[in-house]
């Protein structure tokens, strides 16, 4: 398995120290911000001088007469008070970047470990149109699901459906309010209930609105739809048969949403399925003592010695026998825990439910739900806003939903690509096809390159650009280098040994080798806007090189069959990136 290019200089650096007596722990290398002192730095020989109490300079000085005994680099030399600057030799680079090409990962995963990790995203709702709050759970999730199975995770992605609760007795009182012979509000039917809903889900998007703003309004309503919800908890017939109607249409509508963003699940459960563990869960907390009441309620306390802010206890039932969504969640991890046992548990929702997930993860570990070692993790967000800065809304003041959202982005991507003059090239199907992933393209590079704790501003116009930091602009980078190597194997040139002969096939070679550190970084700090800058990187590289270094019309057949086989690797590397992150790039543009 290949080893990272800065481990292993780290390490020939380290051991350089070590020969003089220092730490190797001080050769911690880095690329450099200087291209014109060296390809990478060392400053270890500063902090080395502060514990040695010797000039760092003369440190350094010892560390570069034993790192030229390598072979290994063209120059070295010593800056400022001992920074040391190196530059490979082109045959430690490009042995390197051969070994990287066959590994089929790029040598990321060297440094990690598989595990057995559950993702937790989406939370789409029953009868509730997926809307823009969804996108970035969504496009984070996925994007970090992908980014596990790269590293060689076993990856469990739940959608964790919100299909339980009061909003289930609100739309069910609401639908007997105006449809009161429906079999399934008549206790005494004996079944069998019909095949098919009687609601379709654009009514439930309407009718629960109508049933909210109905409950605020009306006491006895509300009163009504909580024993629904106690009654369809406890399983009455009618209640359930309705519920799976309005749970099985509200799927079938938000897989439309999710495959449209490439989304993808192995698990559809939802809050309903810890239906039955709950009794069990809520017994055996009470035995062990960990649960108890407080007002009437059954509570598990979270404080804890230490705490610098209120930590209020996790209501599991309240007095009317209520459950709430702390008790359905650490029911979810009980669950999850007995039948995956993994090793992670992932959660990516919205940064403003950080105290509720801090209460249900304190309450898992006090209540020995899962094992000590399993990591429990809230990966929070910011929110999309509108060029006003507030949160995305529709003109009227209404929740913008996440279909309108991706039309939009298709729609003025398609402009875009037309403005371009691709109607002239291509048929309508492929133009649509390639719209369409332009347009969802920008909206994933969009979210995905912002910092995930941030808030961003909600611009099509900028996001569809194929030019700068935008998701078109790296899909135009990978599509010129398919079309590059299209044009070789029509002209039946092929690719060679690796050479090198210009500086900018040694810095596409260094952004190539980069690849494993911002993996590592990305999925350490769950940041999938770290690859976002590897790979605008990595195409602002090629970019230079294709522009300096002609490739098909380079006269020199080794070294045109050099940067060839350096264009495919390229190609392989950005495609791989850019899929992690969930964009399709068109053979075409």
């Amino acid at each position: 398995m290949t080893t990272s290019l800065l481990t292993q200089l780290s390490h020939i650096v380290g051991q350089a120290f070590g020969a003089v007596g220092i730490d190797p722990s001080f050769g911690t290398t880095f690329p450099s911000q200087r291209r014109d002192l060296g390809q990478f730095q060392c400053n270890g020989a500063l902090a080395a001088a502060k514990q040695a109490g010797r000039n760092p300079r003369d440190i350094g000085a010892e560390v570069m007469a034993e790192l030229e005994k390598s072979g290994l680099f063209s120059e070295i030399t010593l800056a400022g008070p001992g920074f040391i600057n190196m530059r490979l030799t082109d045959d430690f680079l490009l042995g390197h970047i051969s070994d990287l090409a066959e590994d089929p990962h790029f040598g990321c995963r060297s440094f990690h470990t598989p595990q057995k990790v559950i993702l937790d995203y989406g939370g789409p709702n029953v009868a509730k149109a997926m809307h823009v709050g969804h996108l970035r759970a969504t496009i984070i999730g996925e994007s970090l699901r992908r980014l596990r199975v790269f590293l060689g995770d076993e990856v469990i992605s739940d959608v964790h459906f919100g299909d339980w609760g009061l909003p289930m007795g609100l739309l069910i009182k609401e639908i007997e309010r105006r449809n009161p012979d429906l079999p399934y509000f008549d206790e005494k039917f004996a079944g069998p209930y019909p095949d098919t809903s009687p609601v379709t889900v654009e009514e439930l998007q309407e009718i629960y609105p109508a049933a909210s703003a109905r409950s605020k309004e009306d006491p006895a309503f509300l009163e009504a739809a909580r024993l629904a919800t106690f009654d369809l908890q406890k399983g009455r017939p009618g209640y359930r048969a309705l519920w799976q109607h309005m749970r099985d249409i509200s799927i079938a509508e938000t897989r439309t949403d999710f495959d449209l963003l490439g989304a993808q699940f192995t698990e559809w459960k939802g809050e309903a399925d810890t239906n039955d563990h709950i009794p069990v869960m809520l017994a055996r907390l009470k035995a062990e003592g960990y649960s108890e009441m407080s007002e009437g309620a059954i509570v598990v306390n979270v404080a804890e010695e230490g705490d610098k802010k209120e930590m209020p206890p996790l209501i599991l039932e309240k007095s009317d026998g209520a459950v709430m969504y702390g008790t359905t969640d650490l029911a979810t991890i009980e669950i999850r825990s007995e039948l995956h046992d993994p090793d992670s548990i992932l959660y990516v929702v919205d940064a403003r439910q950080s105290l509720h997930f801090e209460q249900v993860f304190r309450a898992a570990r006090k209540c020995h739900s899962l094992k000590p070692a399993c990591h429990l993790e809230h990966i929070g967000f910011g929110t999309v806003n509108g060029r006003d800065g507030k949160p995305l809304k529709t003109r009227d003041g209404g929740v913008v939903r996440l279909r309108s959202l991706i039309e939009d982005a298709v729609d003025e991507a398609r402009k875009v690509v037309r403005d371009t003059g691709m109607a002239e090239r291509f048929e309508p199907a492929e133009l649509d096809d390639i719209a369409t992933k332009v347009g969802i393209a920008a909206i994933k590079f969009a979210d995905l390159s912002n910092q995930r704790m941030s808030n961003y501003i909600f611009d099509l116009e900028r996001f569809t650009k194929f030019e700068g930091r935008t998701g078109p602009y790296q899909m135009y980078a990978a599509v010129r280098i398919k079309s590059m190597l299209r044009k070789a194997a029509e002209q039946k040139l092929v690719d060679g040994r690796l050479m090198a002969t210009h500086d900018a096939e040694r810095n596409l070679m260094l952004a190539l080798a980069a690849l494993p550190e911002a993996v590592a970084g990305a999925s350490e700090k769950n940041a999938p806007n770290i690859l976002c800058d590897h790979v605008y990187s990595l195409s602002q590289e090629f970019n230079a090189f294709y522009h300096e270094c002609p490739v098909l019309g380079e006269a020199n057949a080794d070294i045109r069959a050099s940067r060839l086989r350096l264009c495919a690797i390229t190609l392989r590397q950005m495609e791989q990136i850019l899929f992690v992150l969930g964009i399709d790039v068109p053979e075409r543009m």
